[in-house]
Parts: structure tokens; sequence; C-alpha cells
């Protein structure tokens, strides 16, 4: 049944040849329990599902199973911007889940520790957590790639962290500092990577996301650092502890939506207050969540139309306004979920594309495809695997 909406220090670069490399468990593109008539298509939106030991490859439509493939107990999602590619984060790198084919691919961008993948100005941008190196790959070209990977760029980092980078239209690259001990801020190489402005007033410096007019934002322990028209700027939490982690952005949209802790104490990893940054404002605001609702890091993305939505811990998807963090309508989705022991277990998350958000639902072994425009549940289908990770490509 259909449900409605109710509105109530770098040093130089260096020039690299990727090359493939085989997944440490079953040889990359070799299906598991892969559907023998499983139908195919080249254009459309895919959506790709991690598992506890593999990835699964739904079509957009009518989520029918594209293909499933072995990989490690634990992996991470993300499209990689090329309209064809999710990274598929395992021990060996990155690794290319070809999901028009579908196929999970013999290529992997080698990376001692692969973390963030960030897409933006037709680039994709990898950072390795190992080394603080960060590859900057043509995304058009990555698309294309047959059996070897396009020549990417590697700026190579000075200490090991836990980082991000974004490369600007421009050539601009931001990059986090810090190392195995703390995380401090960030530094702004210009394209010929020589340093032109850098911020060490952001204590646990995580996540990026870029707004309209390329506005860059990563989360602080205190705040925010904004980078805007060349100038590095502050944006201090409301508490003294007001630890933002992680950036929701709609790139034609200078609002951003932003998670929120303010209690450095707090147990598990639920939240119950998101950030909202007017990045031409250069403003922070702290917005509570109604009483009952909570979310984790995996629960909020940006709709069709820059509003932003959230799956809650009440089940209800939750659509808000990014200008004032005002709920504008709620549908239920899923049960009443409790947060996870660890931020690695399944729990709902959420991710758009076009006007359908697609919702996992674990305790169910299902995935539900919502249409934002019309407030409806589409399509909910049950899935042959407890669904971890999400990540989709239109």
């Amino acid at each position: 049944m259909k449900k409605t909406l109710q509105f109530g220090a770098l040093a130089g670069t260096a020039a690299l040849l990727l090359v493939g490399c085989a997944s440490p468990s079953e040889p990359a593109g070799s299906p598991a329990d892969t559907p023998s008539e499983a139908p195919t298509a080249t254009s459309g939106v895919r959506v790709a599902v991690g598992y506890e030991g593999g990835v699964l490859v739904l079509g957009g439509d009518e989520l029918e199973n594209l293909g499933e493939f072995d990989s490690e107990e634990f992996i991470r999602l993300n499209a990689a911007g090329d309209g064809r590619h999710v990274m598929v984060t395992t021990s060996q790198g990155f690794q290319l889940l070809d999901v028009r084919a579908p196929e999970l691919r013999d290529l992997v961008v080698p990376a001692a520790t692969a973390g963030h993948v960030v897409t933006h100005g037709g680039l994709t941008v990898l950072y390795d957590d190992a080394t603080s190196d960060t590859t900057i790959v043509d995304s058009a070209e990555l698309a294309e790639a047959a059996g070897e990977l396009p020549d990417a760029e590697v700026v190579p980092g000075v200490t090991a962290h836990h980082g991000v980078s974004v490369q600007l239209e421009d050539g601009t690259l931001l990059t986090t500092v810090g190392d195995e001990a703390a995380r401090s801020g960030i530094r702004v190489l210009d394209a010929a990577r020589e340093e032109i402005a850098s911020n060490d007033q952001c204590p646990g410096v995580h996540g990026e996301g870029t707004a309209a007019d390329e506005a860059v934002v990563f989360g602080c322990e205190n705040g925010a650092l904004l980078y805007r028209d060349g100038e590095i700027t502050k944006l201090t939490s409301p508490d003294e502890y007001g630890r933002i982690g992680n950036a929701y952005v709609s790139e034609s949209s200078p609002l951003v939506v932003m998670d929120y802790k303010d209690d450095p104490d707090a147990e598990g990893y639920l939240l119950t207050n998101i950030a909202l940054v007017d990045t031409a404002a250069a403003t922070l605001e702290k917005v509570a969540l109604p009483d009952g609702v909570a979310y984790t890091f995996r629960g909020i993305a940006r709709g069709p139309a820059g509003e932003a939505v959230l799956i809650g811990t009440d089940g209800k998807l939750h659509t808000i306004d990014p200008a004032t963090g005002e709920v504008t309508g709620s549908l239920p989705v899923v049960d009443p979920w409790e947060g996870p022991a660890e931020w690695q277990a399944p729990h709902p998350a959420v991710k758009v594309a076009g006007d359908i958000a697609y919702v996992t639902d674990p305790a169910d072994s299902e995935i539900v495809a919502v249409d934002l425009t019309t407030g409806e549940i589409v399509t909910t289908v049950e899935l042959p695997h407890v669904p971890n990770e999400l990540a989709v490509v239109s």
C-alpha cells in the first residue's frame, strides 16, 4: 500500500598509471549466486547494496536483482561520480564495481587504508588514510576505462591521518591536516600545488561537502570550516563541544545540512540535532529534531529541490527545510529501530537519485523506494541479504 507524506604540508605531485589487481576473496568480476536470467541495461539508476561478504546491484526502478558479487566481510560503497561505477572500499584499495554490466572488475586503485571518496567538478578524488596521499582521476576517463585505469595525479601526503580532499574547478586542492594522534584543520593548494591558505582551528576535522559556487565546508569538533572565494572562515558551534562530522549538500544550494553531536560522553551513534550552514551568509545554526527522532551518519540525504531527507529511529522518512530545520513532512517507511552498537553494523541508510529516495531496512532485509515529489512509497523489495552500505548511480 502506498503511503502519503503528512505535511505539517604537502610535497610535490606525481603522475601514476593505475594498475588493476584482483580482490583478495573471489576473483574480481566473478558473480556469486547471480540470477541466471538477470535483466541488464546500460542506462537508468542503479543501486548498490553492501552486505556481509559481498555487494548486490539492483535496478533503480523496480529494484530487480541484477547481480551479486563476493567481496570482503565489511566493505564501504561510494558512487564514483562517472555514471558507471561504485567504488568498493576493500583492504586492497578502491575496487571498481561496474553497475551497468554489472561486474565487480579487476581494476583497483591501490590504497593501504582506503578512505573517503569525493566527486566534484568532473573529478573523482580518493584519499588513503595510511599515507594521506590524494589520488585525482578524471571521472569521464574513469567511465571509459577498459582493461586498465586512466592516468591519475597523486598528491603525496605529509603525515598519515583519517582525512579527505576535494579539488575545485580551477585546480585548487583542499586537503585536511593531522596525524595519528589528532587532526587540526585544512590546507589549500593552488593548481601548481603550492600552499595558498591554511587553518588549524578545526580539531577533529572530518568530512567535506561542496555547495553552490564551490563553497566547501569541513566539520570540526567545535564547528566547521568554510572555504569560499579564496578565504577560510571558522564557523563556531553554539556549544563548547559541538562536533560536526559529515556534510549533506546540494551543489545548486548555498545551504548545507550537517550532523551535530553536543555531548562528548554520549554513548552510541545516535544524534538528535542537526547543524544548518548558510555558506553565503557564513552562519551556523544548531536545530533540535522533534522528540523521538534520532539518526546516524547514514541517515541524511538531499532531495531534488534541495530539501533534506532524514530516516529517523521512529521509522519515518522526514523532509526538512535546510533554511530553517523545520520538518515539513513525515512518511512511515520502516519499523522503528535502535542505534547500532558499532558504526559499521547494519542500520537504516538513505540515498537519493533524482526524485527517488532509497531507504534500507536491515531488520526486514528490505529496500524501500520513495517518490519525493509525490510523497509515496513506490516500491518495497525483499533482499537476499541483510543490507548495510548503500550507494546510487544515476
